[in-house]
């Protein structure tokens, strides 16, 4: 009897396990678990980023593979990934082309590490890491008793390769400049800071920014000797890598300004300069995350030509370099669009610190004439009405001991 209960209670379990993970290939006793990091797999290809998630540990958390997107991407079919159920366990697969590896919003940074180039020489090689998430979009209700879940991937290439094979929106950019007696290139980067400092770049948590963290940028250009200087002809930024995007938000553009946004240097020197507090795109709505790209349209031109260049805002128009006798073609280069981000934005917090934030605190509480008035008059009145209750007790003492002498009993003696 007893095998038969034991037999009865496995076969429940059994198809307790089947109904829970829906027929897929997945093991009950195996993957009834909420996801570890060791369920990713990532896969660094010569022509893509490949990763593999296990399906099993998603679908015990209660999401289908329709909830998993990249970099919350969650309303572009083409940021989703497809499952295989060909293999154990069954797994959601993500592909990401190399061709067009930042169109779902995955960030590429390049860092500079030592190497040995073709002749056996010491040289810099230039790396590009490739890094993004998977996650699950959080739900429109106050609370949920699903955890949220995020997948972390990265990969790295050598930064000459990608080029050959990628469309990037890349920090940097060279330009050609011609001058009398040739051409020359100079280097573009466009660079995220701390602070006004300058001196740390931004560091983005995997949680992202609170919305109106003050965020510093610059223009920074190489190989350039005094005679030339950097000039921002306007920054915008975009919901996607895309500097085209259809969508967009100017920072600065001639005389126009966002209010949050201030130009600190422009056209002075071999660096430009700005500040602007992140924001989120109104299309991101219902995510818990909004990707900001920042791109700056930049240009070289002559210290002394540069001035000429920039906007004279107030009554008077623009002036014109061309009116100038002296001006040449020569003057300026041609323009560089320069790319930096994502800056992800979190929509849920308010700006703990980041060296130097947007201010947002309340400011601090201040008594008004009348509130100060009513507060001295209760003060005053509450010591009136002290003092009175003093005098009232030291009255009802003498009255009560006079009392005491004129009513007490006489002495016979004295009669």
């Amino acid at each position: 009897m007893e095998g038969i209960w034991l037999l009865l209670l496995l076969a429940i379990r059994v198809l307790l396990g089947y109904a829970q993970f829906n027929s897929y290939n997945c093991d009950a006793n195996l993957h009834s678990r909420f996801p570890a990091e060791r369920d990713i797999s990532v896969y660094c290809g010569v022509q893509a980023i490949t990763m593999k998630i296990n399906f099993c540990t998603v679908l015990f958390s209660g999401y289908s593979e329709t909830d998993l997107a990249l970099n919350g991407r969650h309303g572009d079919s083409h940021c989703r990934g497809f499952i295989n159920n060909n293999t154990f366990p069954a797994v959601v697969i993500f592909i990401i082309n190399l061709s067009t590896l930042e169109g779902c919003g995955n960030n590429l940074v390049v860092s500079t590490v030592p190497g040995v180039g073709a002749s056996g020489n010491a040289t810099a090689v230039q790396i590009g890491n490739i890094s993004g998430y998977i996650d699950t979009p959080d739900p429109s209700t106050v609370i949920s008793y699903l955890p949220g879940l995020l997948y972390k991937f990265s990969c790295s290439y050598p930064l000459e390769y990608l080029i050959n094979n990628t469309q990037l929106a890349s920090s940097s950019a060279a330009i050609s400049v011609r001058e009398n007696n040739g051409t020359f290139v100079s280097t573009l980067n466009l660079l995220l800071y701390n602070d006004s400092t300058y001196r740390e770049q931004l560091i983005i948590p995997s949680i992202g920014l609170p919305l109106k963290t003050k965020v510093f940028a610059a223009v920074q250009a190489t190989n350039l000797d005094g005679r030339w200087n950097v000039l921002m002809d306007y920054c915008y930024t975009t919901p996607s890598g895309n500097p085209n995007d259809d969508t967009r938000y100017d920072l600065f553009l001639s005389c126009d300004k966002d209010p949050q946004t201030t130009v600190i240097e422009n056209g002075r020197s071999q660096r430009g300069r700005f500040s602007f507090e992140v924001f989120r795109f109104v299309k991101h709505k219902n995510q818990k995350m909004s990707t900001v790209f920042l791109h700056c349209v930049t240009k070289l031109c002559r210290a002394d030509d540069c001035p000429l260049l920039m906007p004279i805002c107030g009554n008077r128009k623009r002036r014109d370099a061309g009116s100038r006798t002296t001006w040449s073609p020569q003057s300026t280069s041609g323009n560089a669009v320069l790319s930096a981000g994502p800056i992800i934005t979190r929509s849920d917090e308010t700006p703990t610190n980041n060296s130097q934030l947007g201010s947002l605190s309340m400011p601090p509480f201040q008594l008004n004439a009348v509130t100060s008035a009513l507060i001295s008059g209760m003060v005053i009145l509450g010591v009136m009405s002290f003092s009175l209750l003093l005098c009232s007790l030291v009255l009802l003492h003498r009255k009560g001991s006079a009392s005491l002498v004129l009513n007490g009993i006489r002495n016979p003696v004295f009669e």
